[in-house]
């Protein structure tokens, strides 16, 4: 898959019919509904049924089951994601006609013409570093635009389109559409090396951000004070002028966490910024979700909302789908679901839900996410899964990916060094039956990854209920 290109932007209403090729997609599916709201003649199709693809037909968008060239319809334009390839039958047609073909990043993009963009991106945490940015700015009653990675547990929905200045929005990196964005707040809130399929090198990897970071629109940039690969960026963009706001628990952290605890499933520290201190408490665990409300705690400052607002605005914040979201819990089995798919959100994932465990045994169900990805950090991902009690590890999830020869999730689960905490089973459809077998009251129970894992924690909670184990 490419790197995408930056293309010149339309406002919305000058798009004509847009049709969005799989548009049931988290990363469509708000723009589309956005669209619809703004009275654009909107259409769309997917592979799969969804109530997603229900909910944005109820709302009046003309939705097709599966791909037809047909279905294109009058469109001018056609949305597609990186997803989608040159073969599908309606982006041929769309290229056949001459059409207008915008990748979701520019369609995402006309949506932030004319208000102040902000723009949430970095190797790990965006999804709930832009919710939790949305969720503090429209406490503050700044109104916020906004389309996210994933439904807010609070509302149920991924996008707004708000009546605020200000819009807010997840950033990809992977496949470089972030430079697409014109944004005047840049949140940056790690570097670490991934999507190398794309990127090639951890170097050119590093160098997207740094190009996003000094882009013409930018004016002010949010970034991690702790993350080694923010910090190196931190010094060239200081170098050269730009207005930086570091957050993080480094003693010179601009919004500076300390005191770091924890109660029940919620976080607590101290938050010191340039004008106001106090408490923050969450009501989602870990300590990186403390550091993703300090970048969003920052991002209001930078548009001049009040420290105190924007701090006890931070408890309202419910999480989001999929982030560490909980699932069941069942003749004393809890059993939580995360989306993680790189080795350090992995950590990240399983250090929060220890400090939930208790006397019981911390048990991960682990799926990898692309091959590459899989062949690159398998080792990784061994060692950030050996922080669990004990681990049932499923065949890889392909996404876009054809497979690899030799790269299996057995790549993964042969990394954990005690061989005897670990399973392996290759079809997802037998997870929830190993892990039925082998937890039992008093465990924690965490499902990961970024594919159709997310069905085992259901799947293992009504297996327990029926006895099964």
């Amino acid at each position: 898959m490419p790197l995408i290109d930056p293309v010149p932007l339309l406002p919305v209403t000058e798009l004509g019919r847009v049709h969005f090729i799989a548009i049931g997609g988290a990363g469509m599916s708000g723009i589309a509904a956005l669209y619809a709201e703004l009275g654009v003649p909107v259409s769309g199709s997917d592979q799969n049924d969804s109530a997603t693809l229900r909910a944005l037909a109820d709302s009046g968008v003309t939705t097709y089951l599966g791909h037809d060239a047909a279905q294109l319809g009058a469109a001018d334009t056609v949305v597609i994601s990186s997803a989608v390839r040159e073969t599908n039958p309606e982006l041929a047609e769309a290229r056949r006609r001459g059409l207008r073909v915008w990748h979701r990043s520019a369609a995402l993009a006309a949506l932030m013409l004319g208000r102040v963009g902000v723009a949430v991106t970095g190797t790990h945490g965006k999804t709930t570093t832009s919710a939790m940015i949305a969720t503090l700015l429209t406490a503050a009653g700044a109104d916020p635009g906004y389309v996210v990675g994933s439904p807010l547990r609070a509302t149920g929905r991924s996008h707004r389109l708000g009546s605020g200045e200000v819009f807010v929005i997840e950033a990809d990196e992977s496949d470089g559409s972030f430079l697409q964005y014109p944004a005047q707040v840049v949140v940056i809130t790690n570097i670490e090396a991934d999507h190398l399929d794309n990127w090639g090198t951890a170097e050119a990897y590093a160098a997207g951000f740094a190009r996003l970071a000094s882009g013409d629109s930018v004016t002010t940039v949010v970034i991690s004070s702790d993350d080694p690969g923010a910090v190196r960026l931190t010094a060239s963009l200081r170098a050269s002028g730009m207005s930086v706001i570091t957050f993080g628990e480094s003693v010179g952290a601009d919004v500076r966490l300390s005191e770091v605890g924890h109660a029940g499933l919620g976080a607590t520290a101290t938050l010191t910024g340039p004008t106001d201190a106090g408490t923050i408490a969450l009501a989602v665990p870990g300590r990186y979700n403390l550091h993703n409300a300090a970048a969003a705690y920052a991002v209001g400052i930078s548009l001049g909302l009040p420290g105190p607002v924007l701090r006890a605005a931070a408890a309202e914040f419910a999480g989001t789908n999929r982030r560490f979201q909980p699932v069941a819990d069942v003749g004393g089995v809890r059993i939580f679901d995360d989306y993680a798919h790189h080795p350090t959100e992995v950590a990240a994932t399983l250090t929060a839900a220890r400090e939930l465990v208790g006397n019981g045994r911390l048990v991960a169900c682990f799926q990898p996410h692309l091959f590459t990805r899989t062949r690159d950090f398998a080792a990784e991902f061994g060692r950030s899964l050996g922080l669990a009690d004990r681990v049932v590890v499923c065949g890889i999830y392909p996404a876009r990916e054809d497979p690899l020869p030799g790269v299996t999730g057995e790549l993964v689960a042969a990394a954990i060094s005690d061989p005897h905490r670990v399973g392996y089973v290759e079809r997802i459809g037998d997870a929830a039956a190993a892990l039925a077998e082998l937890v039992a009251p008093g465990d924690l129970v965490v499902t990961i990854g970024a594919g159709d894992v997310t069905a085992v924690g259901p799947q293992l909670a009504e297996l327990l209920r029926e006895g099964r184990r």
